[in-house]
């Protein structure tokens, strides 16, 4: 979400949003959070397990929203002990998304870009980019490549590097429709500038399950909807040992995006959020730190009860 938020932001998440869930492993050493502080001891005991309920909230996710959730493929914890996430909600239950030369659509319409999304740029140059320089224009994420940098920014400073009389050439780093990316999700020759389409699972929806949708519901059907007595096999769905041409999904989902869209690891290479993972809404920062800063300008005082947006 860089720079949407930073790293070391505090956020005041409030969980009434969307409505608060009850304890799924009641048995938590209190504020604590998968282990014990400055340990590796397990906090909680999954000896004991309930069913996951969500009281009623006073709003509904809407598209472009940030949202609190626990990530759903880590699957080691129990499903409220999973590490918090927060990203941008680009898509909900019933939409279908697709990503066209990094424009994200929702059902054929473009979605509003965030003001400050960025992109990674190659930047061509034999000068060594000093701290102050990039602290000046807000660039905290680069590495040194071979002929100069690949750095995050936005693109309106982008084109400010460009014409730096130091700076060779500023390119921007996009993929092309075709470029099968390894590692994301869906694996139909997608990649992260170029997407889907895909539709996003709605309770009560029912999709025919055949070879180009099993790989996208799978984890869905197998995981996050606790059906049993189900599996699939030599590329078929069975339930109850009888091969299921459709599924009806028991629950919503979601599709998380970071506004950093080059460095990211979302919904693009891990999937959909179930609805029960879904944690609340991020309201503002309460504090912030820079680690990497000098010990008496780690505050950043200006970040401090910002509203999140």
């Amino acid at each position: 979400m860089e720079k949407s938020m930073l790293v070391g932001d505090r956020l005041f998440v409030s969980k009434l949003h969307y409505g608060p869930r009850t304890p799924i492993t009641p048995l938590q050493v209190p504020l604590t959070h998968q282990t014990i502080w400055g340990t590796d001891i397990p906090a909680y005991s999954d000896a004991l397990q309930l069913e996951s309920l969500r009281l009623p909230g006073f709003s509904e996710i809407k598209r472009n929203d940030p949202v609190v959730f626990n990530l759903p493929v880590e699957e080691e914890h129990p499903v409220d002990q999973r590490t918090h996430y927060v990203k941008r909600c680009v898509g909900i239950a019933g939409d279908t998304l697709e990503i066209r030369d990094r424009q994200l659509y929702l059902n054929g319409q473009p979605l509003d870009n965030p003001e400050k999304m960025q992109y990674a740029y190659f930047v061509a140059t034999e000068k060594v980019l000093q701290p102050k320089f990039l602290r000046d224009r807000d660039i905290t994420d680069l590495y040194p490549v071979p002929g100069g940098y690949i750095l995050h920014t936005i693109p309106i400073k982008a084109k400010a590097l460009a014409s730096l009389d130091f700076i060779r050439q500023v390119e921007l780093q996009q993929m092309q429709t075709g470029e099968a990316e390894p590692g994301i999700f869906g694996n139909h020759g997608w990649n992260r500038d170029n997407y889907g389409p895909l539709y996003i699972p709605k309770q009560g929806a029912t999709v025919a399950i055949n070879s180009q949708t099993l790989p996208l519901y799978e984890k869905i059907i197998l995981g996050y909807e606790q059906n049993e007595n189900t599996e699939v096999r030599d590329g078929k769905l069975y339930l109850n040992g009888q091969e299921a041409k459709s599924y009806t999904f028991r629950q919503n989902y979601y599709f998380m995006m970071g506004d950093n869209r080059h460095n990211s690891l979302d919904s693009r290479y891990w999937g959909f959020v179930p609805e029960d993972h879904i944690v609340g809404k991020p309201i503002f920062t309460w504090f912030s730190v820079d680690e990497e800063a000098e010990i008496f300008e780690k505050v950043r005082w200006g970040r401090l009860f910002s509203w999140i947006e």
